[in-house]
């Protein structure tokens, strides 16, 4: 880890969907991925000709903090950690995800900007499906589509549910804290 550099767990960084595997086939690593855990063999036969391969070196970013969000990342090999800088120059490491791992899900829903910068930890593998592809894919296949959107809104309201619930922890952590140190 970097001087100046911050670890920080958040459930919304957490990988809270993949199972415990090892393996490297693609269509088992999407089918493990709620986005596309309703898709039949047929439908994956379809989705593969949006997919695209890319390769990364250790230490080469794959998409910096700013950028436009252009897709979804999916580690095919190595490790990916997720960094976000402060106002302040501080950078906090929020997430590190290996094989079998996705990021960037929110870029085929909004058209945000990324909140944090994407590098690679070790030689990676991802295999990408960009937004335009996507909005194609669900116009040539509304009922595959519908079903990826379901998919993608599952892991935002999990996420969001864990969110809600870090949150309400540490609030409650800040009061007892608070009530202590005042004596109350």
């Amino acid at each position: 880890m970097k001087e100046n550099q911050k670890v920080v767990r958040s459930s919304f960084w957490a990988n809270l969907f993949k199972p415990a595997t090892d393996k490297s086939d693609l269509q088992e690593i999407l089918q493990a991925i709620p986005m596309f855990a309703q898709l039949s063999k047929r439908d994956f036969s379809a989705l593969f000709n949006i997919i695209h391969n890319r390769s990364y070196v250790a230490q080469e970013y794959i998409f910096y903090q700013g950028d436009p969000g252009i897709g979804l990342y999916i580690i095919r090999d190595g490790e990916v950690r997720i960094e976000r800088k402060l106002e302040s120059g501080e950078t906090i490491q929020l997430a590190k995800f290996k094989e079998g791992d996705f990021f960037g899900e929110l870029a085929l829903v909004d058209d945000e900007k990324r909140s944090a910068s994407a590098i690679a930890d070790s030689d990676v593998k991802l295999a990408v499906i960009f937004k335009p592809d996507l909005d194609e894919f669900i116009s040539r296949f509304p009922k595959k589509g519908v079903k990826i959107l379901q998919g993608i809104s599952h892991v935002v309201a999990v996420r969001l549910r864990q969110l809600n619930e870090e949150n309400i922890k540490l609030q409650s952590s800040i009061k007892k804290y608070s009530e202590n140190k005042h004596g109350t």
